[in-house]
C-alpha cells in the first residue's frame, strides 16, 4: 500500500535522524564540543518532517479512520499507546531544546550530559514506537480497516504529500546534510 509504505519510508528517515543524534553524541562524549547548531537542525527535522509531517499524516488519516472503524482495540492501541508515545516525543524534544538553551547560556558538563541524556531518550524512545507501528498498528489497519476505508487512506495521503512535498524535500536534504558532516553516508 502507498500510503504505509510512505510512512515506513518516512520512518527510515526519522531512524536516520537517530543515528545523527548518536553520532553526535559519541561525539560529545570524547570531549568534542556540543555543535548547537546541528541540534537545533535535529529539532527543527523532528518537529517540521517527524511530528507536522509524519505524525501529522498518522493522526489526522490513519488512526483516525482506525478510530472510527475499529472499534476498542483501536482505541487502545491508538489513543492509550500512539497517541501517549507521540506526546512522549514531543516532550523529550522539549527537554533537548531547553538543555540546548540552557547550554548555550551557561556552557557545562552538566549541560552537555543534559542534552546528551535528552537526545539519546528520544532515539531511544523513537526506535521503540516505530517498530511498534510498523510491526503492529499498520499490519493490524491494513488487515482490518474494509477495502473502501484503505481507499480513503490512500488517496488522503496522496493528497497531504502533494501539499508537503517542499516540506519532504527540505528534510531529506538536511537530513543528508547532517549524515554526510557526521560521517554516515
Amino acid at each position: 500500500m502507498y500510503s504505509i509504505d510512505q510512512l515506513e519510508l518516512e520512518h527510515e528517515n526519522i531512524n536516520r535522524v537517530n543515528d545523527v543524534i548518536q553520532a553526535i553524541s559519541l561525539k560529545i562524549l570524547h570531549g568534542e564540543e556540543v555543535p548547537v547548531e546541528d541540534l537545533r537542525k535535529m529539532v527543527e527535522f523532528i518537529r517540521d518532517y517527524g511530528d507536522a509531517y509524519h505524525h501529522g499524516k498518522e493522526e489526522e488519516i490513519l488512526f483516525s479512520y482506525m478510530l472510527e472503524h475499529l472499534g476498542p482495540v483501536a482505541e487502545k492501541l491508538v489513543r492509550s499507546g500512539m497517541y501517549v508515545e507521540h506526546d512522549q516525543g514531543r516532550a523529550l524534544v522539549l527537554d533537548l531544546e531547553a538543555a540546548l538553551n540552557e547550554y548555550e547560556t551557561n556552557p557545562t558538563e552538566e549541560g552537555k550530559l543534559e542534552i546528551m541524556t535528552n537526545a539519546l531518550g528520544y532515539r531511544r524512545q523513537l526506535r521503540s514506537h516505530i517498530d511498534k507501528e510498523n510491526d503492529v498498528v499498520y499490519p493490524f489497519a491494513v488487515k482490518n480497516l474494509p477495502a473502501e476505508v484503505l481507499e480513503k487512506v490512500e488517496e488522503e495521503t496522496r493528497v497531504f504529500n502533494d501539499k508537503n512535498t517542499e516540506v519532504r524535500e527540505k528534510y531529506t536534504a538536511l537530513l543528508e546534510e547532517l549524515e554526510k558532516k557526521y560521517d554516515l553516508k
